[in-house]
């Protein structure tokens, strides 16, 4: 992934304000430790939910169940919005990713993405691997299931500076 196109959108942006950093919104992407994903439903409508992710390989990854809501709505449309931030208007930065949901099915890399969650969350987030996805540990669950890894590479990543209100936009080719 080579380095996005920047630039600052005035209409949404204070006077003096300066554009993001792609290595700023980058940092916020390793370092968040929850996102909230929107995939679309069959009909259209819009699903959201709360998930963890992990940065890497110039992508966001992000895994769930087989017969989650999500997955179901991937099957059907791979867009998706993934978002991070926080919870405060006159401090941070907040990002949101626009991209398409691919699986990743490759046991190589999926090694390396479990290595990722392991050491993002201090081991409490660990899997195994095998037969093209993530598998909680033995003894975890009752009846063991695939967990399905996705990953997101960017097309477009806006960072909205809440101490200097600004708004920034990041295209990728």
């Amino acid at each position: 992934m080579g380095e996005p196109v920047t630039s600052l959108d005035p209409r949404f942006s204070q006077e003096n304000a300066v554009a993001t950093t792609w290595a700023q919104a980058e940092r916020v992407l390793e370092q968040a430790q929850l996102f909230w994903i929107t995939t679309v439903r069959r009909g259209g409508r819009p699903h959201v939910t709360p998930l963890v992710c992990v940065w890497g390989e110039g992508a966001l990854h992000f895994c769930t169940g087989d017969s989650e809501q999500k997955t179901l709505n991937l099957r059907v449309s791979p867009h998706v919005v993934l978002a991070t931030g926080r919870l405060s208007w006159d401090s941070g930065l907040d990002v949101v990713v626009e991209g398409d949901a691919v699986r990743v099915d490759d046991d190589e890399r999926l090694e390396r993405l479990s290595k990722l969650w392991n050491t993002k969350w201090d081991g409490r987030w660990q899997y195994d691997v095998h037969d093209g996805s993530f598998w909680h540990p033995e003894g975890w669950e009752d009846t063991p299931s695939p967990v399905l890894v996705f990953a997101v590479k960017p097309k477009k990543v806006l960072g909205f500076s809440e101490s200097s209100f600004s708004q920034t936009r990041h295209l990728f080719e």
